[in-house]
C-alpha cells in the first residue's frame, strides 16, 4: 500500500478530474490547495490530508482516507476520500420559466415566451 503519492494522480484516481492534464492545469492554475497551501502537480498527499480544489465552477473539499495512484470504478474512488464539499448553489429561474428539462417538449406558447424572454423584447 502506498503511503503518498502526487496530487495530480490523486485527483485522476479518485475520479474528481476527469484527465491527469486537467488536473495538472488546475494546480498550475492554482485552483487546489493541500492542508491549505497552493500545490504544485507534483505536491504529495498522505492519509489524512485536506485537498480544497476548484473543480468545473464548484469548490470542492475532500479528505484523504486512502493513497491510491491508478483510475479506479467509482464505488472504490467514492470510498478514498470523505467529502466535506458545501452543496452546490442552484440559481432560481426567472418567472415565467417554469418548463423544466426532462418534462417534454415546451407548447408553442410557452416556447415563444421562453425566445421572448432570452432576447429581452417585450412581445410587443
Amino acid at each position: 500500500m502506498l503511503d503518498e503519492t502526487r496530487v495530480d494522480r490523486w485527483l485522476t484516481a479518485v475520479r474528481l478530474v476527469k484527465t491527469r492534464p486537467l488536473a495538472t492545469d488546475l494546480c498550475d492554475g492554482g485552483h487546489v490547495k493541500v492542508n491549505g497551501r497552493d500545490a504544485k502537480a507534483s505536491t504529495r498527499v498522505r492519509v489524512g490530508d485536506r485537498i480544497a480544489a476548484r473543480i468545473a465552477d464548484r469548490d470542492r473539499e475532500v479528505e484523504v482516507v486512502r493513497v491510491i495512484e491508478s483510475r479506479v470504478g467509482a464505488p472504490i474512488a467514492v470510498a478514498c476520500y470523505i467529502d466535506h464539499s458545501p452543496a452546490p448553489v442552484e440559481e432560481p429561474l426567472p418567472p415565467g420559466m417554469e418548463w423544466t428539462r426532462g418534462a417534454g417538449r415546451p407548447s408553442k406558447r410557452l416556447r415563444r415566451e421562453l425566445d421572448r424572454m432570452r432576447r429581452g423584447s417585450s412581445g410587443l
